[in-house]
């Protein structure tokens, strides 16, 4: 196995995509999120299934995010990918988000970068918070994440009809290549 450096992310692209995620607004009125999100059972690591294109993502093969709990109550994000194949550099970037909605906790707002932010809005969750769908509330950006690296065709296919129901264009979900669970045993 190919041991690769972490190679950080570009400030100036997190910069733009950022700033870019409070750009061009919708028609649609916003998305309806989860009527309530327990941030201790969100946290951890999630895999990423599908996602809308995101310049900062291009490129990006076995993409993860990890969510912990900081001491001052915000909570860390890391996101991580491959660049290009398995074999390719680890990207990694890591902020911090934080609830904006204290009446359900679904509606987050994310900061790699000070003083810039983004929406992160909880859509759709798992009975057990086995999957997860997350949008930006201007119909930009969507991710389908679960905490298996793979997901039957029947539950995807069921997000992706709500997200659908939602206002997002899943005509454009980009599907993200993931290591089979063998292969990441050990690491």
């Amino acid at each position: 196995m190919k041991i690769s450096k972490v190679v950080n992310v570009s400030p100036l692209l997190f910069l733009i995509a950022l700033m870019c995620n409070s750009c061009a607004g919708s028609d649609l009125p916003q998305p309806k999120v989860v009527s309530e999100l327990d941030v201790n059972r969100y946290l951890g690591a999630w895999y990423e299934i599908a996602r809308l294109p995101f310049s900062i993502q291009e490129g990006c093969v076995g993409t993860t995010a990890t969510y912990e709990l900081r001491d001052d109550g915000n909570i860390r994000v890391i996101n991580r990918c491959y660049d290009e194949s398995f074999d390719g550099d680890l990207r990694e970037a890591e902020g911090k988000a934080w609830i904006v909605d204290k009446k359900t906790g679904a509606k987050l707002e994310v900061q790699f970068f000070w003083p810039f932010t983004g929406d992160y809005w909880v859509l759709d969750l798992g009975e057990n918070y086995e999957y997860s769908l997350v949008g930006t509330p201007n119909f930009k950006y969507l991710w389908i994440l679960s905490r298996r690296n793979v997901m039957d065709e029947e539950t995807y296919s069921a997000i992706v009809a709500r997200a659908r129901a939602l206002g997002y264009d899943t005509d454009r979900l980009i599907k993200t290549e993931q290591k089979k669970q063998a292969d990441q045993k050990g690491e």
